[in-house]
């Protein structure tokens, strides 16, 4: 679930006589925004000042003006995208008529051709939360959330009769940790696993643990 946002070319940089003062929460947004883009196809490791300054279209002074060091763009950038990318996901369950398609939803959108973008970002950020606990803490607030909406789901529809499950709580649990999984098997395809197989995977899981069946 790439943003259109997200697949834009980097901006040209602009002569400075040509530039426009622009006030400092959004000239820090636009170069967080350009950053996006590098994380995704490229991860944290591979980008820095001066290729999100390029993406920007502003100078290199420009961005260590308004930020203290490269990590802090790549991180507003992580944390912006991923709550970009939650949203959405968000937003496709509380359309779903019943819970069972909410869940459907949310598996076809987990496992897209684009989303490996999000997936490589997510792991990044997963990792940069060994080494900062304001990471840490807001991907383990990121996780309950994502929790309770798939809770929710699974109670809706042990609500309407779809599924039978006793402890909707465990289930987002473990379905999330499958998600994750095939995520980085994805990423790493070792072995190869197509976005297909992934989704089959889930919907299998999905069916065993919720309507005692395997189809």
């Amino acid at each position: 679930m790439t943003s259109r946002s997200e697949r834009r070319p980097p901006r040209r940089a602009v002569a400075a006589s040509a530039r426009t003062r622009q006030p400092t929460e959004v000239r820090r947004r636009l170069i967080v925004e350009a950053a996006v883009p590098l994380i995704a196809e490229r991860g944290t490791a591979a980008v820095g000042v001066r290729e999100v300054a390029a993406a920007a279209g502003v100078s290199v002074g420009t961005v260590t003006y308004h930020f203290e060091s490269v990590q802090e763009v790549l991180s507003e950038a992580m944390v912006l995208h991923i709550e970009r990318y939650y949203a959405a996901l968000s937003e496709a369950a509380a359309k779903a008529t019943s819970g069972p398609e909410g869940l459907r939803l949310l598996i076809d959108a987990l496992f897209t051709d684009d989303t490996d973008r999000h997936w490589r970002m997510w792991f990044d950020y997963w990792n940069a939360g060994e080494r900062d606990q304001t990471f840490a803490r807001g991907q383990a607030e990121r996780y309950e959330r994502w929790h309770e909406e798939i809770r929710a789901l699974v109670e809706r529809g042990r609500v309407e009769g779809e599924f039978h499950c006793e402890d909707p709580a465990d289930f987002a649990l473990r379905f999330s940790a499958l998600a994750d999984g095939l995520a980085l098997r994805r990423l790493r395809q070792v072995p190869a696993l197509t976005v297909a197989d992934a989704r089959r995977h889930l919907r299998r899981f999905v069916d065993a643990e919720l309507r005692g069946t395997a189809a």
